[in-house]
């Protein structure tokens, strides 16, 4: 599973939501499927810069992770690569284009969950949601957040109310 953190929960919020508005999807199209929609919002690589690279490959993009090489020089390894930065795993871009990663779908209401189709916009935004929020949830418990300026706040509100007390 994917290294949860915020630029990639982003990611998948912002790629749902251009699906779900219109943006561009072909399941067939190395570019504007799941994992290349999710690739331009993560690279700012266009469809048709990504199907470019696809096509210099084999395959979709399950045959074209499976083959990843990091060392290789092609520019669809170059562009999986860019992505496994972001955190996603091999697994994930794999899970991601058949909507098929288990714990993502465990998430998903069961009357929805085998009715899901991997080249079906709508299920894909589904899909995209829950895996940002499942990420979510795994990343909230290790969120640490300095709260020691409040109670500095505090104690000079307290103290400017005893001070407004012994005035009047």
């Amino acid at each position: 599973m994917a290294h949860a953190n915020a630029a990639l929960i982003n990611a998948l919020r912002r790629t749902a939501e251009k699906l779900a508005k219109g943006a561009a999807y072909q399941w067939g199209h190395m570019g504007s499927c799941n994992c290349g929609n999710l690739a331009q919002e993560l690279t700012q690589l266009t469809k048709a810069e990504i199907h470019q690279f696809a096509m210099q490959g084999r395959g979709d993009w399950r045959e074209q992770v499976e083959e990843f090489c990091p060392t290789s020089g092609l520019p669809m390894d170059l562009l999986i690569a860019d992505l496994l930065n972001y955190g996603l795993t091999t697994t994930d871009l794999q899970n991601l284009e058949r909507l098929s990663d288990k714990k993502v779908l465990a998430r998903i209401p069961v009357e929805k969950r085998y009715e899901l189709h991997h080249n079906v916009r709508n299920d894909v935004v589904l899909y995209m949601n829950e895996w940002a929020r499942l990420l979510e949830d795994e990343l909230l418990p290790h969120v640490k957040i300095d709260l020691s300026f409040m109670n500095k706040e505090s104690k000079e509100v307290l103290l400017n109310q005893e001070e407004t007390f012994q005035l009047a």
